[in-house]
């Protein structure tokens, strides 16, 4: 059976003549005709009986009636909620965040989708990549904002870079290292506490290749977390060094070393190769290329 028949239907008993539903339905009388035997042939049994010139519904027909509405309804919603969902009025979306991209925009898209898209339901989870990446294969999460270096290429996967944004190693305004008037060398950090979030291998091979050695994030980073915002309080009070996105913390000072540092990260979106994407996903699209930028 097709929605169409239902529709039909739908009509016939309405008006209990085929005349009459066939120039509301748009259709002939024959065509009308042929649409109902056909669906009576499938269900096996009679939806109409003649009396007189009116048709009116069999015992069978009532109940197919009543069936025929709900469906055509629920197909009607489907429709709607389809159109609704294309438009971002509607669905839901699961983003997985990293560290540093989660620090400039959770905030902002949760206020924008509370804002402009309120039927849209949105969770967010924070954490390591490898943890998020499992979590998106697991299909719990549509995608994952995250440092596209991180991530290991895979068949898998589809990685997206959407925003290139430079590093620094930063401190409190007031700090010792800040009142210094010539660059400083990567051995002048090393005497107090670096913080910094887990660093993808790409940021390590350009410490390395820097400063040396003892520059690499396991040897030289005392202070890790996966919330950066967390150590960018600690630095505000304290006389650590923050190794970050110059971008996810804008009040502090920024420190000048000599050679400079010239890391950046690059931030993508990662989603299931070969998978339709969550609806509402183009809206976080749009937002991490307007607010991830230097």
């Amino acid at each position: 059976m097709t929605l169409v028949q239902l529709k039909h239907l739908i009509a016939l008993a309405e008006s209990g003549s085929f005349s009459r539903s066939a120039q509301a339905m748009f259709v002939t009388q024959p065509a009308l005709s042929r649409s109902i035997r056909a669906l009576e042939d499938e269900l096996g049994q009679p939806l109409f009986d003649r009396v007189g010139r009116r048709s009116e519904l069999t015992t069978f027909g009532r109940e197919a009636l009543h069936r025929a509405r709900q469906l055509v309804l629920d197909a009607t919603e489907l429709r709607d909620i389809g159109r609704l969902m294309r438009d971002g009025q509607a669905g839901s979306v699961r983003i997985g965040m990293g560290s540093g991209p989660g620090a400039m925009l959770m905030t902002p898209l949760l206020r924008h989708m509370a804002t402009q898209h309120p039927q849209v339901r949105v969770e967010i989870q924070r954490g390591g990549t490898e943890l998020l990446v499992q979590a998106l294969r697991e299909r719990s999460l549509d995608a994952l904002v995250v440092d596209a270096r991180s991530v290991s290429p895979t068949a898998d996967l589809r990685v997206e870079t959407l925003a290139e944004m430079r590093g620094a190693f930063m401190c409190r305004r007031g700090h010792p290292l800040s009142r210094r008037r010539k660059p400083l060398s990567f051995d002048d950090l090393r005497g107090h506490p670096i913080a910094s979030t887990p660093l993808s291998d790409e940021v390590a091979r350009v410490l390395v290749e820097r400063y040396g050695p003892s520059a690499h994030p396991d040897d030289c980073v005392t202070l890790r977390c996966e919330e950066i915002a967390s150590l960018v309080d600690v630095v505000r009070h304290s006389d650590a060094v923050l190794l970050a996105i110059r971008a996810a913390a804008p009040d502090l000072v920024e420190l000048a070393l000599t050679p400079a540092l010239a890391a950046t990260a690059r931030f993508g979106l990662v989603t299931r190769a070969g998978r339709s994407e969550a609806p509402a996903l183009p809206i976080v699209r749009r937002l991490i290329e307007a607010l991830l930028h230097d």
